[in-house]
């Protein structure tokens, strides 16, 4: 999803088409605050999100905005492209050394701009999928962890059983939950999940 940010009803219509054209979906947003409340929801889309953030808006500047993503450590799950018509170099370079994705001025190249959008939803999605995975590994309790690294390491279950101290059975139902948990039917599938 594109979440567009600009007070600016004319620029959310144009960007709005211009994702679209994409086949992008988009959402526009007149005031960074109800951006925010979308952010504070923690509703992100599966497929990635993606914010074009106006600089000077009345409520609240976009950089006020960036840094309360970059707080929230959001700025790989929702990677920020500026938007501005009165930019500044060393405005832009810091945001950019702050984590912000990209920054352009108005008016822009559409196909470049669009270009960097589908970079950033990409990346979001990877970052989405990362941040499951990372999700997933917390619920395992301290002895999956170690049958699941003993796993990862290519040992066969009397192996893991003999390393640990255990029996192969309880080896067995370890490895049966750290499936489950991961939500992978296969050691193949687990190790190509983690890497």
């Amino acid at each position: 999803m594109l979440h567009i940010v600009d007070d600016e009803e004319v620029v959310r219509d144009s960007l709005s088409w211009l994702a679209s054209s994409r086949s992008i979906a988009a959402t526009s947003y007149e005031r960074a605050a109800h951006f925010l409340a979308y952010v504070e929801a923690g509703q992100f889309d599966p497929q990635g999100d993606c914010v074009l953030l106006d600089v000077r808006m009345p409520d609240m500047n976009g950089v006020a905005v960036f840094d309360q993503l970059a707080a929230r450590g959001l700025t790989q799950r929702l990677p920020v492209i500026f938007l501005t018509g009165h930019g500044d170099v060393p405005m832009a370079v810091d945001t950019l050394k702050r984590g912000a994705f990209d920054f352009f001025e108005k008016p822009f190249n559409d196909n470049e701009l669009m270009d960097r959008v589908q970079e950033g939803l990409e990346k979001s999605k990877h970052a989405s999928a990362s941040a499951a995975v990372h999700a997933r590994l917390a619920t395992l309790s301290t002895r999956e962890r170690e049958v699941l690294d003993l796993i990862l390491a290519g040992k066969m279950n009397k192996v893991v059983a003999d390393e640990l101290g255990i029996s192969m059975r309880t080896v067995e139902v370890h490895r049966a939950h750290i499936f489950d948990k991961m939500q992978v039917k296969t050691a193949v599938e687990l190790a190509g999940l983690l890497k």
